[in-house]
């Protein structure tokens, strides 16, 4: 908002009045970068902070609040709905800001004072919620463990699975140390796997594209409802490798486009609707792929012993790159223009070579999967 650059960003505002053709470096500043990024910083460090109490207070308490309708559905579907309900956030966050912002002068306060409202629902939620039946195994309290996983199946007989749980669960209690665990060479593939997935979510580009997509992220919610019913149905690899391929595509044909546009100044409306067909087709790929599988398949590949951190470690790996992307796309932008298209298109191509990791689709266990990892 105008209104907010003008009160802390002042010479960010008196560049945007005076540019004329190249808007790439209106918004080039390194404070600017600094604030935005630092809300990634804190959640790389938090990260970590969360993952020492995390087994105590339950990792997996959203499936108690959707039991209630998604009673059929499998676990890989209802990991994949977190990706989802970041993108409806997304949205109603924009309509938020889009509200606000014909508040003046003071719509900027009135849109961030907002945010503390789904905070406190947030922290009523963490009060209110029971834990997950391996955090109350962990805890000695195998009762109420063994009628919360009953509540979560919608059945009374789970004594077979109980028990694994059990069994899982002693011999994660017996591992003192988890994140030296995790740094050993029988632990490293399932490791390197999770770090990567997360950070290539990053490498994707898609703050790069959201820049020009002027609000296409919107719609990213509908596409991740496409990944919720083919997680189970067709290969993790099939369904990153295609989108590798289609976002390729789309990054490498804005990047020529808006190429042609540095010496013309000017799009066609045959290249202007190129541009919104391809941005499109980059947002509804990243939907139904390494947005939510870049979560979801870190969340199948470590055993429960050093669960919490290994998944601490690519979670924060995650919230890292976030935070280096996002000091420095502004500047990447202003510098490379057209070219951070290109930029991006190279690391996709990347990471279609990466993907060549065991299949987590259907029917492994977690543990022995890790075995054969």
């Amino acid at each position: 908002m105008d209104d907010f650059v003008i009160e802390f960003f002042s010479a960010v505002h008196e560049r945007k009045l005076r540019a004329k053709e190249n808007n790439h470096c209106n918004y080039d500043d390194q404070y600017l970068q600094l604030f935005t990024s630092s809300l990634y910083l804190a959640a790389f460090v938090s990260s970590f902070g969360a993952s020492k109490p995390c087994p105590k207070v339950g990792h997996l308490s959203k499936l108690l609040l959707l039991n209630s309708f998604l009673r059929q559905s499998s676990v890989g579907a209802v990991n994949i709905l977190f990706q989802f309900f970041v993108a409806v956030g997304i949205f109603f966050a924009n309509l938020v800001d889009y509200g606000t912002s014909k508040m003046h002068p003071n719509g900027w306060r009135v849109f961030l004072g907002l945010a503390g409202v789904p905070a406190f629902v947030l922290f009523i939620g963490s009060i209110v919620i029971t834990g997950t039946p391996t955090s109350l195994i962990e805890c000695g309290n195998e009762t109420a463990g063994k009628s919360t996983l009953r509540k979560i199946r919608g059945v009374d007989h789970v004594n077979a699975e109980f028990e694994q749980f059990k069994a899982a669960s002693e011999i994660a209690r017996q591992v003192r140390h988890p994140y030296k665990k995790t740094m050993k060479c029988s632990s490293m593939p399932t490791l390197v796997i999770g770090i990567q997935l997360q950070i290539f979510h990053q490498l994707t580009g898609i703050d790069a594209v959201m820049f020009y997509a002027l609000g296409f992220k919107n719609d990213a919610s509908l596409f991740t409802l496409v990944s919720i019913f083919a997680a189970d149905k067709v290969a993790r690899r099939i369904l990153l490798l295609q989108a590798c391929v289609q976002m390729f595509i789309s990054q490498t044909a804005v990047g020529a486009i808006l190429l042609a546009l540095m010496t013309t100044s000017t799009l066609t409306k045959v290249q202007a609707a190129i541009v919104v067909v391809h941005v499109c087709s980059f947002v509804m790929s990243f939907a139904w792929s390494w947005g939510p599988l870049g979560w979801l398949i870190p969340s199948e590949t470590f055993p429960l012993e050093t669960r919490t951190a290994g998944f601490a470690s690519a979670v924060s790996s995650n919230m890292l790159f976030t935070f280096l992307i996002t000091r420095a796309f502004l500047s990447m932008l202003c510098n490379m223009r057209a070219f951070v298209f290109f930029f991006f298109a190279g690391w996709i191509l990347k990471m279609g070579f990466f993907v060549l990791l065991q299949e987590t689709k259907n029917n492994v266990p977690i543990d022995p999967m890790v075995e054969r990892v």
